[in-house]
């Protein structure tokens, strides 16, 4: 959205309302970072602020009036414009049992969580407000909570959370002070709702720099309250494929995929089970027997607390399933062709699961060079059978499942199903197979031996 519906909203309220911009947009602008939300803050009361814009024509909605909020459309977008505003106290770690209108702008942005966030720019014009330096704490890459941190994490819990998340999305390091209260503040953090949870963890793992904010979840006991499955990954050696311990190297593998959710979850839980099926050989050379499907039960175990989608779940699920599936160059088309039936049974694009491959290799930091190429080989001759559109389902069988009752003349039951895998394992193994006369002919042989 542009600066013109601002503008226009701020001559519908008058030269009183000192309307201006405040939170994470003003903290974007500044650093260049395209930013989704404009948040808005004026000296004027909510009832006001509703009869104003709806003279000059504009919908407003009275989304949060106890707390002095309004939403107001612009450009079809919804723009939260909020009275100045102090709060009172917290009791339940979320939110104030109680605000005061009609503050001035200085108290209003002293108690918000950090200085990066605690800034107002005006709409129209004028000098940006920042009364806690969050302008020097943007040049110096620093988070900071505004005032006393101890006090900013009482009043609430997920601000812990917000610091490492901007930690990973931005690359900032966290003011040491701030750093430490955290480990005091667990318990209000323990009162935020799983769902908030998840959103934070997800949009920390989408950031620039995830092992940052990971690194201070482990810290600052973060980690324990949310994701404590994942404590034993860390310092949990492994063998001579792998120059890391677990931990670093789900690190590594966080930092080889796109910022996409499902591949970035996928790489922080794909070895979550391994330290759990550690063993050691009688060559002393450690093992991790099914840990792929240990990493599986834990997973969806942590989604499914988390409140994670079913959609998330699901391509999760399949990345970690599949991930310690390794083609090489003996496999025959037969064999690569039913891993991509494999594949194509749990929703998961071959370009996908060759994307997580990548990165899991190279986490492994061992013999690159040798890996990439076997990996970019496979992943070519992959790709050219699936180009070929081979049969993967039965829905792909050139005669479907009305054609082969009609050529058994009998009422449909579990041999039907059990036909119909047959013939796609005979189509598998050779393609050419798979046409209506074919597979007729190699149905009536079927049901011939079955009299004999």
């Amino acid at each position: 959205m542009t600066w013109a519906p601002l503008l226009r909203l701020k001559e519908a309220l008058g030269p009183q309302a000192e309307l201006v911009i405040v939170g994470g947009a003003v903290r974007d602008e500044l650093l260049g970072r395209p930013h989704a939300d404009w948040d808005l803050a004026t000296r004027m009361l909510p009832q006001t602020v509703m009869e104003r814009a709806r003279a000059a024509g504009l919908k407003v909605i009275p989304t949060g009036l106890q707390h002095g909020t309004v939403t107001v459309i612009l450009e079809d977008r919804p723009v939260e414009v909020t009275t100045f505003r102090s709060d009172g106290d917290y009791l339940d770690g979320r939110r104030p049992e109680s605000v005061r209108l009609g503050v001035d702008l200085a108290e209003d942005l002293s108690r918000r969580d950090f200085t990066i966030n605690a800034m107002a720019l005006p709409v129209g014009g004028g000098d940006l407000v920042d009364p806690f330096g969050g302008r020097t704490d943007l040049t110096a890459r620093v988070i900071r909570a505004v005032g006393d941190p101890l006090q900013r994490f009482a009043e609430d819990g997920l601000r812990p959370l917000r610091a490492c998340r901007f930690a990973s999305q931005l690359g900032f390091e966290v003011a040491p002070a701030t750093v430490e209260a955290i480990p005091f503040r667990l318990e209000v953090a323990r009162k935020v709702s799983v769902e908030r949870v998840f959103t934070e963890l997800d949009k920390l793992l989408g950031g620039a720099e995830p092992e940052r904010g990971l690194g201070l979840l482990a810290d600052t006991g973060l980690l324990d309250l949310w994701l404590p499955e994942l404590r034993p990954m860390i310092g949990c050696g492994q063998n001579r494929h792998h120059r890391h311990d677990v931990w670093n190297h789900t690190l590594a593998v966080l930092r080889g995929v796109p910022a996409d959710s499902g591949l970035r979850w996928a790489a922080l839980l794909h070895d979550a089970g391994k330290p759990g099926v550690r063993s050691s050989g009688p060559d002393g050379e450690v093992h991790f027997h099914g840990h792929e499907a240990r990493s599986l039960e834990l997973a969806e175990a942590i989604l499914d607390r988390l409140k994670a989608s079913h959609a998330l779940r699901r391509d999760v699920a399949a990345l970690i399933r599949h991930h310690g599936t390794h083609p090489t160059e003996a496999w025959s088309d037969a064999a690569c062709r039913r891993f991509l039936r494999r594949l194509a049974e749990d929703g998961l694009h071959l370009t996908r699961w060759a994307t997580f491959r990548l990165a899991d290799q190279r986490g492994k930091g061992l013999e690159l060079d040798a890996r990439l190429a076997a990996h970019e080989v496979l992943t070519a001759r992959l790709a050219a059978l699936a180009l070929s559109g081979p049969p993967l389902s039965v829905s792909d069988l050139a005669l479907d499942g009305k054609a082969l009752l009609a050529l058994a003349d009998r009422p449909g039951g579990p041999w039907l199903g059990e036909l119909q895998r047959h013939l796609l394992e005979v189509v598998i193994d050779d393609p050419d197979l798979n046409s209506p006369e074919t597979l007729t002919r190699l149905v009536r042989q079927r049901f011939e031996e079955g009299r004999r």
